[in-house]
């Protein structure tokens, strides 16, 4: 499929631009640079990048769990202000979130190709990720570091949805579908949002970088072929509801499961 359709409504290529910068810069764009700059902090640090972690998911407020929880809430509702923000941007061109496929038509399809592109992309993305720690291209990533809380799996949940629809709606579907409208080519598109995503995630290290950047290879040719970002929110949020609930349930109690 193509990335865009013709221009909406008439708005010149700079306000198209502007548009996307801002998104950009309100969402995974600002978190690029974060990671990058808390990547290059991690190379001054003494010890090799294996000795050192990446906490997600962490405590706000450490034995107040109550407060700790409208944190964790606020954090989360927070976070999903951009994907707003573009629902109401593709409304104004008078298609909605439909355009890129993030809709109820396709439940069920939706669900199948999610699980199977999670079940594909999980162990591979494991495997990868340990040979890269011991290798010493990546931090120990610590997935979650909640209290033993009765909400601690619930917003652990939430927080993996959270993180999928954003990465997804944002970097797939809208972001190629206001490249190609600016007349990039498929594959400068491809380029720039597999690197965007493999740039946010440089706080985990050189392995983190390249495993998301393949994975954004994967994901931009699949919703080229499907025309649908669903499967990929679905996908997305698998393997983090694996990572999050696995690491919380399984953290020292497996020799393989690298911790801090």
């Amino acid at each position: 499929m193509r990335d865009a359709s013709p221009p909406p409504g008439g708005l010149p290529r700079t306000v198209l631009r502007s548009e996307t910068l801002i998104v950009l810069a309100l969402s995974l764009g600002a978190s690029a640079v974060s990671a990058l700059i808390s990547f290059i902090g991690s190379l001054t640090k003494p010890g090799a990048l294996k000795e050192q972690a990446a906490t997600l998911n962490g405590s706000y407020a450490p034995g107040r769990p109550w407060l700790d929880l409208s944190w964790q809430l606020f954090g989360i509702a927070t976070a999903l202000v951009p994907v707003v923000l573009v629902a109401h941007l593709l409304l104004r061109e008078g298609s909605g979130m439909r355009a890129i496929g993030f809709d109820r038509t396709r439940p069920w399809p939706d669900l199948g190709r999610g699980a199977l592109v999670a079940a594909g992309i999980g162990s591979a993305g494991l495997a990868f990720y340990l040979a890269a720690r011991a290798t010493g291209f990546n931090l120990t990533v610590v997935p979650e570091s909640l209290p033993d809380v009765w909400w601690k799996y619930p917003v652990l949940i939430l927080s993996a949805i959270q993180n999928s629809v954003v990465e997804e709606v944002v970097v797939v579907g809208y972001l190629l579908r206001r490249l190609g409208q600016l007349g990039w080519t498929p594959m400068a598109a491809l380029v720039a949002s597999s690197v965007l995503r493999g740039s946010y995630h440089l706080y985990q290290g050189v392995g983190g970088f390249i495993g998301n950047v393949v994975m954004g290879v994967v994901f931009v040719l699949l919703y080229r072929r499907w025309g649908r970002v669903g499967p990929l929110v679905v996908a997305h949020a698998l393997l983090d509801i694996v990572a999050f609930v696995g690491y919380g349930l399984l953290a020292g109690k497996v020799g393989w499961l690298p911790t801090v």
